[in-house]
């Protein structure tokens, strides 16, 4: 005769504890700034169970771009990748703006890379996150040059790809911190031409630095509106039924800005991952500072939805709590 095993209150609660434990031993508490230095604009990936971040160094972005690597958000190794520089990006056409605004896509079995240099629009290709990277295209020119859309400042590409595989490139802002213009085109399945002709698709309240977030059948475009060098940055965004809208402005707008102490002054220009089922939203804000020009640091804070899908107002604590 076997004797069923039966647990008691106390073991049902004991377990419950122990597993309590072991979630909470899987999140890993997280200091805004993530890191010392000075990074902004960021992008992230993960390959093989490794995060990579690449962001524009400060201030105003350096000859070539910062890379961090992390498998937990907690501890961080400073990388260098041989392209994008200033000296392999430039152009007859380009100005005098430094690296910028990378954003970095895996697709099929490589990499690509989105980035502004002079003002342009360079596409980088690589079969490994840290390189080595290489011009996409064959003759080293920029995929969009300064002078292609003379109304739109030609920085913050952004792409994304799909759930069918079809890839979109998104970018554009404005000069002089006003008129902010937002470019979009499909691509084809090399990553680099163009499938169509770029269009206008500007959303409400934009400047500059669009994202793409897609969920549950619903576009979401992201992107910063303000003025990066104060206060007034913000992360906004729209939603619509297809890549290039129209667009119908969130109701919690602004999603992310400047808090009353001051604490995470001018948050923007961000990027939005998931992990375990949480989204995150990876962003700079202004490091506060007496300095003449602007420096900015690299912050995490989870992204949430709330039962009709929109992003709900995000309120920076200092800590975030990072599902691994």
């Amino acid at each position: 005769m076997t004797k069923s095993c039966t647990l008691t209150s106390p073991a049902l609660l004991l377990l419950l504890f122990i597993t309590a434990l072991n979630c909470f031993a899987q999140e890993k508490r997280i200091e805004n700034p993530i890191i010392k230095g000075y990074y902004a604009d960021p992008t992230v990936i993960k390959d093989k169970g490794v995060y990579y971040i690449y962001a524009t160094i400060d201030p105003w972005g350096s000859k070539e771009l910062g890379v961090l690597e992390t498998k937990d958000f907690k501890t961080f190794v400073s990388r260098h990748i041989n392209w994008p520089t200033k000296q392999a990006c430039t152009s007859p056409t380009s100005g005098d703006a430094m690296v910028w605004a990378p954003s970095v896509r895996k697709f099929r079995d490589k990499f690509y890379m989105y980035v502004a240099v002079g003002s342009e629009i360079w596409v980088g290709v690589s079969e490994h996150p840290l390189g080595p990277w290489k011009n996409a295209k064959a003759d080293n020119s920029p995929l969009v040059t300064k002078t292609d859309f003379p109304k739109v400042h030609n920085i913050d590409a952004d792409c994304f790809i799909d759930d069918n595989g079809d890839a979109y490139l998104y970018w554009g802002s404005g000069f002089n911190w006003v008129n902010g213009h937002c470019m979009a085109v499909k691509l084809k399945k090399d990553m680099v031409t163009f499938d169509g002709i770029p269009q206008e698709i500007t959303p409400p309240h934009y400047f500059e630095a669009p994202h793409m977030v897609k969920r549950n059948g619903l576009y979401y475009l992201m992107y910063s509106y303000g003025k990066a060098i104060d206060g007034t940055y913000q992360v906004r965004y729209s939603t619509g039924k297809t890549p290039l809208g129209p667009w119908t402005e969130g109701p919690n707008d602004p999603t992310l800005s400047t808090t009353p102490d001051s604490t995470t002054l001018g948050p923007g220009h961000h990027t939005v991952f998931k992990e375990h089922g949480q989204y995150y939203i990876l962003y700079h804000r202004i490091h506060p500072q007496k300095e003449q020009y602007v420096l900015r640091e690299l912050c995490l804070d989870s992204l949430n939805f709330d039962e009709k899908g929109d992003i709900l107002k995000i309120k920076p604590s200092g800590v975030a709590m990072f599902k691994k």
